[in-house]
């Protein structure tokens, strides 16, 4: 009770667990926990009155003592190459955004990977980054995490017949590792078997580098991915690009990642964004591999995107395959990652919600 009044959860955010322990209060046995679940998370109705085979009974009850409500689409994008940048206003009007990206030839082979917000806003202030700008607004709940990857699957499916999210991106607004309780919870719920059913290695997790929350997400014991924002080799660059440095120099945050990597056995994604004149010179690429020598880890190399608030500059290609190709010669697992959706601004480092 709040101020005299129950609180509605939202049943998006909903465990089957926690159905259960709910419908059991209303005198009804665990399958229908399950029914109710496969309404909401597999087959994303947006309505109660959607779910046909649940009755009127649950139906009224949990419109009593819980919340269905979609996002509002304020605006969609969509780039050349097909991916969708969605501007979401959630129940207190605050604004979100989410893309889609499409890797593949044709329909039937397409994979789909969304990008999720876990904040409104971010208060990490990285120097390259759009939604640094909003600063922190406020964490989403888990149900708003999931409802993101509800509602676009809800809408492609309409006009895609078996459309499917394969892979989940925690690499949109915020800082996925300040609101690690509700990310966590979201997983659950989005890699069950009886919802969207989204395999756990296909799952990523993004952080600027806090330490003692990726310690944390060791201890987890999970199978997903974990991509961490590097940008620079040294603590004087890393500095000025990304004020969490000054908290968490690289020291730290590599003594986090080897903790992380020896508690889960799996390899740590290092993303590095190359900007023109600042960190992407030959001599930096071999301070890099230096840094990353002897770690189980992949680098993702991403050229910068440009936004209206930053004056940062691509490299000319030719110097990111250079760089690429120094990294490589030090025995690194390194790539250049393919952006999608930078004539909407929906590649790395841009969204930033505007029409708030």
């Amino acid at each position: 009770m709040v101020n005299g009044e129950s609180v509605k959860f939202d049943i998006r955010g909903m465990l089957p667990e926690e159905l259960r322990e709910l419908l059991h209060e209303a005198g009804e046995k665990p399958y229908r926990a399950a029914q109710v679940f496969g309404w909401i998370q597999d087959k994303a109705v947006q309505s109660f009155s959607e779910m046909k085979n649940a009755g009127d009974k649950v139906s009224d009850f949990l419109a009593k003592r819980t919340q269905l409500q979609p996002l509002k689409l304020v605006r969609e994008r969509i780039s050349s190459d097909g991916t969708r940048k969605y501007l979401w206003a959630l129940q207190d009007k605050s604004l979100i955004e989410t893309v889609l990206m499409r890797h593949g030839g044709d329909k039937t082979r397409n994979r789909n990977t969304l990008c999720l917000s876990t904040q409104v806003g971010c208060g990490m202030g990285c120097s390259f980054c759009a939604t640094g700008t909003l600063g922190f607004i406020r964490n989403l709940e888990a149900g708003e995490i999931v409802a993101q990857v509800l509602d676009v699957t809800r809408q492609r499916a309409a006009e895609e017949e078996g459309f499917k999210v394969h892979n989940l991106v925690y690499m949109g607004m915020g800082e996925p590792l300040l609101n690690l309780s509700a990310v966590l919870k979201s997983i659950k719920i989005l890699n069950n078997s009886a919802g969207q059913n989204i395999g756990i290695r296909r799952i990523t997790v993004s952080t600027c580098g806090l330490a003692p929350q990726i310690e944390q997400l060791a201890e987890e014991e999970l199978d997903i991915v974990l991509a961490v924002s590097l940008h620079a080799p040294t603590n004087d660059l890393r500095d000025r690009m990304m004020p969490v440095n000054r908290r968490y120099p690289l020291e730290r945050l590599l003594a986090a990642c080897r903790r992380y990597i020896e508690k889960t056995g799996r390899r740590v994604t290092f993303e590095y964004a190359l900007i023109k004149g600042l960190n992407d010179s030959p001599a930096q690429a071999k301070e890099l591999a230096a840094l990353l020598a002897g770690l189980k880890a992949n680098v993702n190399l991403i050229p910068i995107n440009t936004h209206a608030n930053n004056t940062f500059k691509r490299p000319h290609p030719a110097g990111v395959q250079g760089f690429l190709r120094l990294l490589q010669n030090q025995g690194l697992h390194a790539v250049i990652r393919e952006e999608k959706g930078g004539d909407i601004e929906a590649a790395c480092g841009q969204l930033a919600g505007k029409e708030r």
